[in-house]
């Protein structure tokens, strides 16, 4: 019988004791993990081994934990989940920023980290055909999982293009940011709704959109839209 391979989780904590524990429950749930305590050695690691999932601490000694996300995003789309004592909003948004898909603040329970990771490996993949998704000068390709605009390829994260792909499935419609949500980090995610704020933000920066948004479109008091031949 041919074995399925593990999916693989890098935990970046130098807090050993914890980054133990932490790996020790995701192997007892199925998963392949290797730790890190040292940013530089895992971006190296990120490129050597290509974990599906990042766990990084924040707090990282010399090389910060928002650094390692700037450099991993620079050659991986791997999801990157923050684990981060700091309880400023400041920090989160920068980690989102950088590039993160979503954040854990400790003290956490480690199941709660273990369900995370497994929320995010549920995402939708592309199993049924496609085709591609063309509202004006903006074109979506769910099958490649890539995006244009005006015939300029955009490099996105794979959370960014789950939200574009949402929001293109039903354009002109406005959904909701619990609706956002449900359709990118589950319906048994547990955070604050703020976290699709930032992630349209990056979204709208990268697609050239975010002064004067005519791609991506706030509805006041419900969440976004997409610009019906945007």
């Amino acid at each position: 019988m041919m074995e399925v391979e593990k999916t693989r989780v890098l935990v970046v904590d130098d807090e050993s004791v914890l980054a133990g524990v932490v790996a020790n429950y995701l192997d007892r749930a199925g998963f392949a993990t290797r730790l890190s305590g040292d940013g530089l050695e895992a971006v190296e690691l990120v490129d050597e081994w290509a974990p599906a999932v990042v766990l990084l601490d924040l707090g990282l000694p010399g090389l910060d934990g928002i650094e390692v996300c700037r450099r991993i995003r620079r050659s991986s789309d791997c999801y990157i989940i923050m684990l981060t004592a700091r309880d400023d909003e400041d920090d989160k948004l920068s980690g989102l920023a950088a590039g993160a898909d979503d954040y854990v603040t400790k003290p956490f329970s480690v199941r709660e980290v273990v369900a995370r990771v497994e929320a995010v490996m549920r995402r939708p993949r592309p199993g049924v055909r496609q085709d591609r998704r063309v509202l004006g000068e903006l074109t979506v390709d769910p099958e490649s999982r890539s995006v244009w605009v005006a015939g300029e390829p955009v490099d996105l994260t794979r959370t960014e293009f789950d939200l574009l792909l949402a929001l293109s499935a039903r354009p002109g419609s406005a959904l909701t940011r619990r609706e956002l949500m449900d359709e990118v980090w589950g319906e048994h995610w547990v955070g604050d709704s703020h976290i699709v704020d930032v992630h349209i933000g990056n979204l709208r920066r990268k697609l050239g959109d975010p002064a004067d948004p005519r791609l991506v479109l706030t509805v006041r008091g419900v969440g976004y839209k997409l610009g019906v031949g945007a």
